[in-house]
């Protein structure tokens, strides 16, 4: 097989002279010898020489010729010519001028050298560099000089052995380089060549021969490995032909090496592969049986003693590196072999192995352990795969077993276990660790009396082989007892390291760790590598942790333990973490206190763990290690904490912490810390531990959920060590971070913990319910939780208050109060909060906030109530501003309290309420405010505390003004969503502002009708302020909802309660004094019936014109007008007078109150018709007079003031509807007011009897009368109603005739009223019926000639009327009576007279009245009293005198138009009139004989004028047949009483002597001297046709009596006799001849 140079070297001249003196100097060295070589290096010379110019292709050509002499100088043997020819040859190689030829010929030439044993060291070297210059030595050649070296190898010389050693290793890996260089050369011609076709069958039959296909320098390499196999399995080479010997030891550390270089040639190259798998592996498999089969604790006599059966040390050693080597550099291609060596190596950790097999194995896992890569691929070939072994996890198992088996074994137990340390042995202190006098302990592991040093210690991830390395020992080295257990140690720390590795991977960026699952496949590799170790690796960690002597062994223990824990919760595989967990768990607390507490909080896990290979890994150190054989150093003794697992008084005995316990609870506490985030589930776990170590240790909870040593002197078994009780506040600050820490983890995480706490704190309660102390540290690290998450504060809120809520309504007071504290506390500081959305814009959150505090609520403890309602007015203070979206909750909370809560909750939580009024309702949504209307209603409704209620209705008013300040604000945002506002149906479209309104109308008017009248008063009066104030601002159509579910409602409550209300006395229970007008619960109604009553009278008073624009404002001004009219007919006098008051309020106009609208005339005049219908009603039913069987003791009359009011209503009433008012109305108003008139007043009702008006003497009631009627007849006389007024005057004259007949109420004599009516009448009635008299005399002025009047008989009414009090005269009660009756007469007769003349027919019953009343009147039955002045009397003639005047001008005249019967009767009446003496002779009367002169010269005089009327007079003619009659009549009369008069006078004077007779008797005889006197003249005047002979027959025959009369001796006599006597002397005249005629005739 021939080979090119690939490239060629110049033949320098330079190197051909040299050459040409080399074979000089040799010629001459062998021209004595060896004269065959020196003709041989002359013809080497002169070809040399002749070779110059020639081509590449003939150099080879010489140079082999040329070789010939040295070939022959080395063949000699002559050490001296051989030392000369090998520099010659070494020259030739290195100048690469030898072919493959002549590398054949220098071969076969140093292995005859070598066969001598000559210059070894040289012909080594050659070799070298025959095969390091170039490659053109291969096949056979190569094999050749290979077999040279190791035959060299193995001669007796130590230095050729050495230098043989080191160039067969040279030379073997020279092999293989080439194959990495001719592959590269490959690669670059060629470009990556397809892989070759090799048939597997052709490999399996080994032989001298490559493989075809392999490039030359790789089919060496084959043949050399193949050989070299064969040569370790004691074989014949197939390709080193010539092999005498070879060690096993040489050709594994050949085989190693060539594996551990060039693992890339057996990667890309199948036959190399094949080899490595078919060959290699059986060597391997093949070797280790001796190391399989022993078994150490076997006797040496029974196993069989064969050298190839036992052990041997420097085998079992290097074949543990090829192994090594083959797993680690070789896995991927020796899946299954692997997993047969891997098996091998764990079974030589078999407790029955010699230790130096167990620490080799231990070594060579070490080297794996540190290489992450390599244990992923152990779990993903095996573990992950189904039907193969799980070698990763039977690694880690057998570590586990080997750890424990190092405690266990009793091998190691009969042994001194505890080594001699400088010469004495240690001394054990308290804490348990070995050390000398002055010297600081050893590090190491005690347990169960055996103790084992720490003697190496590796730096992480590097693994140092200490016996793999012992290359030159034959025998097996002693090897210290802790080196197991440091390596062991080692390599668990490792495989965490490295799984720490795999999974989370070390690249971060900005300072973040990559996510550290890339793929579901990684995942279930990650899954599997965990699953396949954990048991193993507990197993092993846990007695460590326990035997562990040293604090910072203990510490790495620990920190491994928290790293893998955190591998498996990343991996959310629950039962490894919870168990690594439990692990720490379990070395915090003393062990049988742990065992007890774990098990019970782990039931579902049970400590106890199975093995794949069913051995009970955890039953091994659970019994040994749960005692400790010595005593750690005790630094803290507490009580223990009591649990559910164990019954009340089990566990009474004191619990002692070692440090170590503590060095775990760090540890724990930095778990958790750290990562926090994976322990999901398992936070229950380290909580509950963390619990009992607080406990233990007396941490108790201060604010803010931190912890704070707080062991009480009391318990007298607590012992902690200064140390310790340093140590604490550090404890306690590690705790509250963890806590902190939680803000980092990620919700899932948080809730876990929340999860974890909130289970915690539910065994807490449980046990807290048989009243034994309650551990508060769950609730004080809810709290803690909670403060330092506010960031995501919607992530825990709901877990963490919803349990907090439960804690809350725990009976145990201590459990309360946390759960009340940690519920306020977060609220509290979730509200102050700066979070990236403010709080006020996020409603969610704020809602959310404050649902906890809100739920509060529903606990029933006072003192959690108390503690919410306190919060409630921090927050206020402190957060008000924020609380945007949350007021629906604090209203609601505020306005959960009831009166069931009592004074001191109801009084904090109005404090909230009036902050939230009077400092936070500009910040307050709107759609709060409903809420904020009906939670200060219920503080006003409450009945815990009046002053509450009464404020609360204030607070109302404040709300209100609020409303209207701010309208402008509300509309706009109202506008936005009215959801929030309740309906109020019957309205369409209502603005929401509106509705605001309606809220607090409708609330205020449910405050109207609370039970406490107070609250009532001050309700009603703010209702209807507002509504004053403030009720512009509502829409026109939103007032229907205001009157029809408001007010109307209100009012119907306030008259149905009223009517229901008791009248007995209140009993106030106290000193207080209650006025006789509210000492009933109907009295103070009655107040309340007035309040509102009067309040909606005032609404629909000043908002007239806005309700009346509304479509049903006739039927609400009926209800209203209806509900005035029930209250009007109450019996109380209070409210019906009120009800008048709001009648008389709502019927008046304001003057800015248009009433011209025509479109409204109809609904106007229906609505007064309404309200005169109602007026009647009440006047009707109220003043109906009693009747007996009615009589009762509390008989009802209507005050005087109510009476009045109800007058003084009509007015206005009749303003409206006079327009159709009709008889009958006026029929039905005369029957109410006369019986007003007639009602009786009440003593206590003085001040209605005073007058009021300008009429001084009228009382109110009878002026407010007097009134209505003036309006009636301006209305009759205006419209010329004339049905009307003959109905007016009649019940004027009722009214006239009250002057002299007051009315009686009652049907019959009731003395005690009458009493009171009797005793005002004479003030009462007189005046008013005089006026009412007056007013009938001036209507009849007006109307005398209209002709319903006339038809009516009004007239004759009057006269009817007046009959009366002139007919008493002077027995009238007033004196002003009968003057205004004779006054009044005078007017109406004026008027009345001439209309009466001219319409005779119906005047016919008037004259015969008329006549009867002059007589009475004129001539009355009692004389004048006798204390009337001369002024008065003379006055009271005049009157008289003045109804003579009136018949003179007005009667008598018209004597023909007047009835015939009547003016007889006026002249008999004139008659009577002239002369008194001839009736009233009464002696007591002489008076008025005297004074009525006047009166009887005027009758006399009309008498007189009457008989003899002037005929020329046309208007008082008369016919001659009556006048005849009529004058003869008269004057006869006359004349026969003057006869009579002055005889009585002459004869009494004749008998009285020189007495004197009475004064009235001269003034009588006087006045008939004057009537002589002036009927003598009216004689002499009266016409002659017209002569009455008898009548002066005689007059002429009174002379003798008028002589007579002369002696008398009065002045007062003579004087009017002295004119009588002179008007005589005209006849004594002759008289004419016709009057003589006519006296002759009679």
């Amino acid at each position: 097989m021939a080979f090119e140079s690939s490239s060629a070297t110049d033949m320098s001249h330079a190197f051909l002279e040299s050459l040409q003196n080399d074979f000089k100097n040799l010629s001459v060295e062998t021209k004595k010898k060896y004269p065959q070589i020196k003709e041989s290096c002359e013809e080497a010379i002169i070809k040399l020489r002749s070779s110059g110019p020639n081509a590449q292709s003939s150099l080879y050509y010489i140079i082999n010729q040329v070789m010939y002499p040295l070939v022959q100088g080395c063949e000699s043997k002559d050490i001296k010519l051989i030392k000369c020819c090998l520099p010659i040859i070494q020259k030739l190689i290195t100048q690469q001028v030898v072919d493959q030829k002549g590398a054949r010929y220098i071969t076969d030439t140093l292995w005859s050298l070598m066969e001598s044993g000559i210059e070894e060291v040289k012909v080594l070297q050659s070799v070298t560099l025959l095969l390091t210059t170039n490659t053109i030595v291969h096949g056979e050649t190569l094999a050749r000089t290979l077999v040279l070296c190791f035959r060299l190898h193995f001669t007796k010389n130590s230095t050729t052995i050495n230098t043989a050693g080191a160039t067969v290793r040279q030379l073997v890996n020279l092999v293989f380089e080439r194959v990495v260089a001719e592959d590269e050369q490959i690669c670059e011609l060629e470009g990556h060549p397809l892989p070759r076709q090799v048939n597997l069958e052709d490999l399996k039959t080994p032989s001298g021969v490559a493989p075809k296909g392999l490039p030359p320098c790789a089919s060496d390499a084959y043949l050399l490995f193949q050989d070299l196999v064969q040569l370790v399995n004691a074989d014949q080479p197939y390709w080193l032909i010539g092999m005498t010997e070879m060690t096993r030891t040489f050709g594994l550390e050949l085989l190693e090496s060539v594996l551990t270089q060039f693992s890339i040639v057996f990667f890309k190259n199948a036959e190399f592969s094949f080899l490595l798998k078919e060959r290699v592996c059986a060597l391997v498999i093949k070797l280790f049986s001796p190391n399989i089969k022993y078994r150490n604790s076997i006797p040496a006599s029974i196993q069989q003693a064969t050298p190839f059966d036992k052990p041997y040390f420097p085998i079992s050693m290097r074949l543990l590196r090829v192994v090594s080597i083959l797993i680690q550099k070789y896995h991927s291609l020796l899946v299954t072999e692997c997993e047969i060596f891997l098996s091998l190596i764990v079974k030589f950790l078999d407790p029955d192995k010699p230790t130096w097999q167990r620490s080799l194995a231990l070594e060579v896992l070490h080297k794996m352990t540190i290489q992450p890569e390599l244990l992923n691929s152990f779990c993903e070939c095996y573990d992950l795969k189904k039907h193969t072994t799980s070698i990763f996890q039977d690694i880690v198992n057998s570590l586990g077993a080997y750890v424990q088996s190092l405690f266990v074994n009793p091998q190691l137990q009969c042994a001194s276990t505890i080594p001699v340390t400088q010469g004495q042995p240690p001394v054990f202190l308290s804490g348990g660790i070995p050390s000398g006098p002055g010297v600081s302990p050893q590090p190491g592991f005690f347990s169960r009396g055996v103790w084992l040093p720490v003697v190496i210690t590796f730096p992480t991830g590097t693994a140092k082989s200490t016996y793999l390395e012992v290359l030159d020992k034959i025998e097996p080295p002693l090897i210290p007892d802790g080196y197991g257990i440091s390596i062991a140690y080692a390599c668990l720390l490792e495989i965490i390291r490295s799984l720490h590795i795999t999974i989370v991977p070390q690249q971060t960026t900005d300072g973040q760790t990559v996510t550290f699952v890339s793929n579901e496949k990684d995942k279930d590799l990650h899954c599997q590598l965990i699953n396949s170790s954990w048991c193993g690796l507990v197993a092993a960690l846990s007695p460590l942790i326990e035997a562990s002597t040293d604090e910072s062994i203990t510490e790495n223990v620990l920190k491994a333990v928290q790293t893998y824990a955190s591998l498996c919760g990343m991996l959310d595989l629950q039962i490894p973490r919870d168990a690594f967990i439990t692990a720490i768990c379990k070395s915090s607390l003393p062990p049988h206190y742990a065992l007890t507490i774990l098990n019970a909080v782990t039931p579902g896990m049970n400590l106890r763990i199975q093995r794949s290979d069913s051995q009970d890994v955890h039953s091994q150190y659970i019994a040994p290690y749960g005692e400790s054989d010595y005593r750690q150093q005790v630094v803290a003794v507490g009580t223990p904490l009591p649990t559910s697992s164990l019954p009340v008084g089990t566990q009474q005995g004191p619990v002692m912490l070692t440090a170590k316990n503590l060095q775990s609870m760090r540890a724990l506490l930095n778990l958790a810390h750290c990562h926090g985030s994976i322990l999901g589930t398992s936070w229950h776990l380290v909580l509950t531990t963390l619990q009992h170590l607080v406990w233990i240790l007396g941490l108790k909870p201060s604010t803010g959920g931190s912890l704070k040593a707080g062991r009480t002197t009391a318990d007298s078994n607590a012992v902690i060590t200064t140390a310790v009780m340093a140590d604490l506040p550090v404890l306690s600050t590690m705790l509250s971070r963890l806590f902190e820490s939680s803000q980092y983890l990620d919700d899932v995480a948080l809730h876990h913990l929340i999860n974890a706490l909130c289970k915690l704190s539910q065994e807490a309660m449980e046990l807290a319910y048989s009243n034994r102390e309650p551990s508060l540290f769950a609730v004080a690290k809810l709290l803690e939780t909670g403060l330092v998450n506010m960031s995501r504060i919607e992530v825990l809120w709901r877990p963490l208050t919803n349990h907090l809520l439960e804690v809350c309504h725990h009976p145990h007071i201590r459990m309360r109060e946390w759960g009340v504290e940690a519920i306020t506390y977060l609220v509290k500081s979730a509200l102050q909060y700066k979070y990236p959305v403010p709080l006020r814009e996020n409603q969610k959150l704020q809602t959310l906030l404050l649902g906890p505090l809100a739920e509060l609520s529903t606990v029933p403890h006072g003192d959690v109530r108390q503690r919410q309602l306190e919060c409630v007015l921090q927050i206020l203070h402190g957060a008000g501003e924020t609380l945007s979206h949350g007021w629906p909750l604090v209203l609601g909370i505020i306005g959960a309290v009831s009166d069931h809560h009592g004074e001191n909750l109801i009084r904090i939580a109005f404090q909230c309420l009036q902050l939230v009024i009077t400092d936070f309702l500009l910040v307050m949504p709107w759609r709060c405010l409903p809420i904020c209307v009906d939670t200060v209603a219920k503080f006003g409704s409450q009945t815990q505390e009046l002053n509450i209620s009464l404020t609360a209705v204030g607070l109302m008013w404040n709300i209100s003004d609020y409303f209207h300040q701010n309208q402008a604000k509300l509309t706009q945002n109202l506008s936005e969503d009215a959801s929030v506002l309740p309906d109020f149906p019957g309205t369409l479209n209502m603005p929401s502002f509106d509705k605001l309104w309606m809220c607090l109308y409708a609330r205020l008017g449910d405050l109207c009708v609370d039970p406490r009248p107070a609250v009532r008063k001050s309700a009603g009066q703010t209702l209807f302020s507002t509504i004053s104030a403030h009720g512009s601002l509502l829409k026109q159509s939103t007032w229907q909802a205001v009157l029809w579910q408001v007010l109307f409602p209100l009012l119907d409550k306030v008259r149905s309660l009223s009517s229901a209300a008791s009248s007995e006395k209140v009993d106030t229970g106290g000193n207080i004094l209650i006025h006789h007008t509210r000492n009933t619960a109907q009295k103070q109604w009655a107040e309340t019936q007035v309040l509102t009553l009067s309040g909606v009278a005032r609404v629909f008073n000043t908002k007239r014109q806005l309700l009346q624009s509304l479509g049903d404002f006739p039927r609400a001004w009926s209800l209203l007008l209806e509900f005035i009219e029930n209250a009007a007919l109450s019996k109380n006098n209070e409210v019906s007078f009120s009800a008048l008051k709001s009648f008389q309020e709502i019927l008046y106009l304001n003057k800015t109150q248009s009433t011209d609208n025509k479109s409204t005339s109809n609904e106007e005049v229906d609505i007064w018709a309404i309200a005169w219908k109602v007026w009647i009603k009440i006047g009707t039913e109220v003043t109906v007079p009693i009747v007996e069987s009615e009589l009762m003791d509390d008989f009802y009359l209507p005050s005087q003031a109510f009476l009045t009011a109800l007058i003084q209503i009509f007015p206005n009433v009749f303003q409206h509807v006079k327009s159709n008012f009709s008889l009958e109305d006026l029929q039905q108003l005369c029957v109410v007011l006369t019986n007003s008139v007639t009602v009786p007043v009440h003593g206590e009702s003085t001040t209605y009897i005073l007058p009021t008006s300008v009429d001084v003497s009228l009382t109110p009631l009878h002026d407010g009368i007097l009134h209505a009627m003036e309006l009636l007849q301006k209305e009759a006389v205006l419209r010329t109603n004339s049905k009307m007024i003959p109905e007016i005057f009649k019940q004027l004259l009722i009214f006239g005739k009250f002057t002299c007949n007051p009315p009686n109420f009652l049907k019959y004599d009731l003395k005690q009223v009458n009493k009171v009516a009797a005793e005002w009448i004479s003030m009462n009635y007189i005046p008013f019926g005089e006026k009412a008299i007056n007013m009938a005399v001036k209507l009849y002025e007006r109307t005398a000639e209209n002709a319903d009047v006339i038809n009516a008989n009004v007239l004759h009414d009057i006269i009817v009327a007046l009959h009366t009090p002139l007919s008493l005269k002077y027995n009238c009660v007033s004196s002003t009576t009968w003057k205004l009756a004779a006054s009044s007469l005078i007017i109406v007769l004026k008027v009345g007279l001439p209309v009466a003349r001219n319409h005779s027919n119906q005047f016919a019953s008037m004259w015969n009245q008329l006549l009867i009343t002059l007589n009475e009147f004129l001539f009355p039955k009692t004389c004048a009293p006798s204390d009337r002045g001369l002024d008065e009397l003379v006055a009271d003639e005049a009157t008289d005198c003045q109804l003579i005047e009136l018949l003179r001008t007005e009667v008598l005249p018209f004597s023909a138009n007047i009835p015939r019967q009547f003016i007889l009767k006026v002249v008999v009446l004139l008659n009577r009139g002239s002369i008194h003496s001839a009736t009233n002779s009464n002696v007591d009367c002489e008076t008025e004989l005297t004074l009525r002169e006047e009166f009887a010269k005027i009758c006399f005089e009309t008498l007189l004028q009457f008989s003899l009327i002037d005929g020329d007079n046309d208007s008082m003619v008369i016919s001659d047949e009556k006048e005849g009659v009529a004058g003869k009549l008269a004057v006869t009369a006359l004349l026969h009483r003057f006869q009579e008069v002055l005889k009585k006078y002459i004869d009494d004077e004749k008998h009285s002597g020189k007495c004197p007779l009475p004064r009235y008797r001269l003034s009588e005889v006087s006045f008939v001297l004057k009537a002589v006197t002036t009927l003598v003249i009216s004689m002499k005047k009266a016409s002659v046709g017209k002569e009455d002979v008898h009548a002066w027959e005689q007059l002429i025959g009174l002379y003798p009596y008028l002589v007579e009369c002369t002696t008398t001796s009065s002045s007062q006599v003579s004087r009017p006799l002295r004119e009588a006597l002179l008007q005589f002397c005209d006849l004594l005249q002759p008289p004419h001849p016709k009057s003589s005629l006519h006296r002759n005739g009679v």
